[in-house]
């Protein structure tokens, strides 16, 4: 018997063996096709590691962040080779894109007093590969009702791409109390603090959040509005670091990318490393552990009330995960999830995706909840019209309100890109009031054949803005003057 299963084990590992070799050549085969890496994907600026940021404070992090954009400066856009000087891409110093030339750059942190004392602090947290221009206009909101605005620029971001490729979460997690610090500093306790998180942002808010009820030190939010929170990713995405594996071999370092595209969004990446999802994944992977860790204890009664937007369909982010590995254990303290349903009009409707995570009655668990729950939706086939459904806490019945807004023709669903932006932004929205970019990408509708634009007619089909974004920005502006300690 013994023998028998010696042989075995030795077949099964052969077999392993030759399943792990045959990914590998796969992946290093894909990986030697498409475009090539460019400085901005090769060149990884300097920035502080954790235990640095730890150690400084606001003055340090943006003395340390002029370095970065330095150095990025003189090693990408002043060394571009003559074929990359072109109007479409942003580190092109002489180009409409350069985030250099705008009245600002939105890439960089930085930190709003308002007019008179303050009344509170916020703090806002961006997405991977995103930057500090999604949260502006919630910058706005608060910075009008007295707040203090406290927005970083997460490790590895608002740079080059090639930035992404050497950053771990835990440079984010203490970039987030670093922010914190400097909100307490500008606006002390007993004065209010939020946190505002947009995709992996939101992640890291709900993770100061725990932190903040095992250590004493940290100060507590007391109350967290997250937009798109990246609570779950794809399970595929726990394996990504294996398809960067072949990258160990120079001739193949493009493995290490999950998408080489150009680069003409001046406050956004397009390309995508793989260490980037991994460290997203590995983010939520100890945010769930954590929350199941808090709720074991007791210590999740604490948590300050949260306030969530979400779409019913997104493909970055798992809305069932923010249902149920968040919602689904928080306490009864008032929190709300707010989501947007997709247009279910009769001239959308038939070409709609039919499938259980599409149907909000199934993504919620049955009432009563523990939290309230909102549903933006037009389920009444004949119209366009949007109204919101609500279940109050506790409660089986569901009552029904006008909003007086409408899905807009042609959309069918919001996108994960979309929440943080009005229609009007000069730059993803898609009626643009205003050129301060000279390019809108919001509003590009461009037809033609496959193979002639420089990013695929996929990307440019997805929603960058949010017709219900003025319904948003009301719900999160009634939130703050009712913020406190649960």
């Amino acid at each position: 018997m013994g023998t028998w299963l010696l042989k075995m084990l030795k077949r099964i590992g052969i077999l392993l063996a030759i399943a792990i070799l045959t990914l590998f050549a796969a992946r290093a085969w894909e990986s030697s096709r498409g475009p090539r890496l460019e400085l901005w994907h090769t060149f990884v600026p300097h920035e502080l590691s954790d235990d640095e940021i730890r150690r400084a404070d606001w003055p340090a992090w943006m003395a340390a962040e002029d370095k970065v954009f330095d150095e990025v400066r003189t090693q990408v856009s002043e060394q571009l080779p003559p074929e990359a000087r072109t109007p479409s891409n942003r580190y092109f110093e002489n180009g409409p894109l350069y985030p250099g030339h705008f009245k600002r750059d939105w890439n960089r942190s930085y930190a709003l007093d308002p007019v008179g004392p303050p009344k509170g602090a916020v703090v806002l947290l961006h997405g991977l590969t995103d930057s500090p221009y999604s949260l502006r206009y919630i910058a706005d909101i608060y910075r009008a009702r007295g707040y203090v605005v406290v927005a970083p620029r997460m490790p590895g971001h608002g740079t080059v791409p090639g930035g992404l490729t050497k950053v771990h979460w835990e440079d984010w997690s203490e970039t987030v109390r670093l922010a914190v610090r400097e909100a307490r500093r500008r606006a002390p306790a007993p004065l209010p603090l939020h946190i505002v998180g947009f995709s992996n942002g939101g992640a890291l808010a709900v993770k100061y959040a725990l932190d903040a009820l095992d250590d004493p030190g940290l100060a507590r939010p007391d109350r967290l509005v997250l937009l798109a929170p990246m609570i779950g990713v794809t399970e595929l995405s726990r394996f990504a670091g294996v398809f960067g594996w072949p990258a160990v071999f120079p001739p193949f370092a493009k493995a290490a990318w999950l998408g080489i595209v150009p680069e003409f969004n001046p406050f956004k990446y397009n390309s995508f490393p793989i260490n980037g999802a991994r460290q997203s994944s590995l983010l939520t992977r100890e945010l769930q552990a954590q929350i199941g860790r808090e709720e074991a204890s007791g210590k999740l009664a604490q948590i300050a009330p949260v306030l969530t937007f979400q779409s019913v369909i997104d493909f970055t982010v798992s809305t069932r995960a923010i249902v149920t590995s968040l919602y689904g254990r928080l306490p009864d303290n008032g929190s709300e999830l707010v989501l947007f349903d997709m247009n279910r009009s009769a001239r959308i409707g038939p070409l709609l995706r039919n499938g259980a995570d599409l149907h909000p009655e199934r993504l919620l668990p049955p009432a009563p909840r523990r939290f309230r729950s909102t549903l933006v939706t037009n389920e009444n086939p004949e119209t366009a019209d949007v109204v919101e459904k609500v279940v109050e806490a506790g409660m089986k019945t569901t009552e029904t309100r006008q909003i007086g807004l409408e899905f807009p023709e042609q959309v069918f669903s919001l996108s994960h890109l979309a929440l943080p932006f009005p229609m009007s932004d000069p730059l993803y929205g898609l009626q643009p009031v205003g050129n301060d970019f000279g390019v809108n990408l919001g509003a590009l509708a461009p037809r033609g054949e496959r193979g002639g634009l420089v990013i695929s007619l996929d990307a440019l089909g997805r929603l960058t803005s949010n017709p219900f974004y003025a319904y948003m920005a009301e719900r999160i502006e009634d939130a703050i003057p009712k913020a406190g300690k649960p």
